[in-house]
């Protein structure tokens, strides 16, 4: 399967992206063409080949040619791209990198998402490269996106907000979950609009075996004297059974002296704390004790806080750890209509294949307690919507 590794030597933005695409042979009249059916005036792409400490890659620009753009807010945005005649696909993962923007952007001002006016981010260049980059992927047959770990800048940086640090509050968000190092550098390597395409569209797992077929640069604007500004995409084969695979740890303790309370509270504190999953399991201990296995699957990032909270919260004596490859899915989240509204999903992807989909369990709880209705009522209704959506043919006679 087609698959593009992400190279992060000097960042991610969304206009190296769009820069590494057309490296790797998206052609630039057509991004141009595809482009001009957003509702959008006032722009050109200018394309250059430039050298980062001797490497050549792509640089992009947006240049702006007409008078200064407005102030979007997310649902502006949103409407904007869905109406458009790009194919269906690109709209829907387009709308989610903005989407997952403006919860970022939500968060960190504490307000809605309706109330985000988007700044920097929501500038014309930013939706060319998201739009521009998701078209691309799509055009150059991309099947799995991988990235590695993002290289932080640190410092500060002017918006329209004033002078906030690096990394930019809404990038720190929109990473959370992804591996993430000290770049020693005070420049901003990764932008939010980087954030958001690398978060919503890639997987983050380290190179996989691959054929490898070619190699890109997207050049960044960044002259660094001890690094190349650039982002490397090395684009190759891989074998399907390999593409969706991730290292998490695996932490494991026994106790004989724990009481269901504890464990409940115990399993409250390590989901909040950033584990995957908890589990419990009985065991015949030493001494013939009855007793509990408690498995934690974590992040690698986050295995030491949540080994220190099983210590902490059971007296366990010590806890043992184990890194193990897993296979999954990709999974999106996607809103669709019911009965009851929008509805967060989960869909579940085979390869570009939808295999299945779940409606989000919190979601449900709280349709339930609204409309005071029994939980396994909710899920069977909002099943009905997802078959109906996906699954079930439109073109009945």
């Amino acid at each position: 399967m087609k698959t593009l590794y992400l190279d992060m030597v000097g960042g991610i933005a969304g206009d190296m992206l769009l820069g590494l695409l057309i490296d790797l042979g998206l052609e630039q009249t057509d991004l141009e063409l595809t482009l001009k059916q957003l509702p959008i005036d006032g722009w050109r792409l200018q394309v250059n080949r430039e050298q980062r400490l001797g490497i050549t890659g792509t640089r992009l620009q947006v240049i702006l040619t007409g008078a200064e753009q407005p102030r979007r807010r997310w649902r502006e945005i949103d409407a904007l791209i869905a109406g458009t005649n790009l194919s269906s696909s690109v709209k829907t993962k387009a709308r989610e990198v903005f989407r997952q923007m403006g919860k970022a952007e939500a968060k960190v001002h504490g307000k809605p998402i309706e109330d985000i006016h988007f700044h920097e981010v929501g500038a014309v260049d930013a939706i060319i490269d998201i739009v521009g980059s998701v078209y691309g992927l799509e055009r150059l047959g991309i099947e799995q996106l991988v990235g590695g770990t993002a290289p932080l800048g640190f410092g500060s940086c002017q918006t329209a907000h004033g002078n906030y640090p690096l990394p930019a509050p809404a990038t720190v968000e929109l990473l959370g979950g992804w591996p993430v190092r000290d770049a020693a550098c005070d420049k901003e390597l990764v932008t939010p609009t980087g954030a958001a395409l690398l978060a919503t569209l890639a997987t983050s797992a380290p190179l996989p075996e691959m054929q490898l077929k070619r190699t890109a640069y997207g050049i960044g604007g960044w002259e660094l004297p001890d690094r190349p500004n650039l982002i490397r995409g090395l684009l190759g084969e891989t074998d399907s059974a390999t593409l969706n695979r991730d290292s998490v740890v695996v932490l494991e303790t026994h106790i004989d002296d724990a009481d269901p309370e504890t464990l409940g509270f115990l399993m409250e504190r390590l989901l909040e704390a950033g584990a995957l999953d908890v589990g419990f399991s009985p065991l015949q201990m030493k001494k013939n004790r009855p007793g509990c296995r408690i498995t934690v699957i974590s992040p690698p990032l986050n295995e030491a806080t949540l080994a220190h909270l099983v210590l902490r919260e059971t007296g366990s004596g010590g806890v043992r750890t184990q890194i193990v490859q897993r296979y999954k899915f990709q999974r999106r989240l996607e809103k669709i209509e019911t009965e009851f509204g929008p509805v967060t999903i989960k869909l579940f992807f085979d390869g570009e294949n939808l295999s299945h989909a779940t409606p989000e369990y919190d979601e449900c709880c709280n349709l339930a307690r609204e409309k005071s209705l029994p939980f396994p009522e909710v899920q069977r209704r909002i099943r009905n919507a997802i078959d109906a959506h996906f699954f079930l043919p439109t073109d009945t006679p």
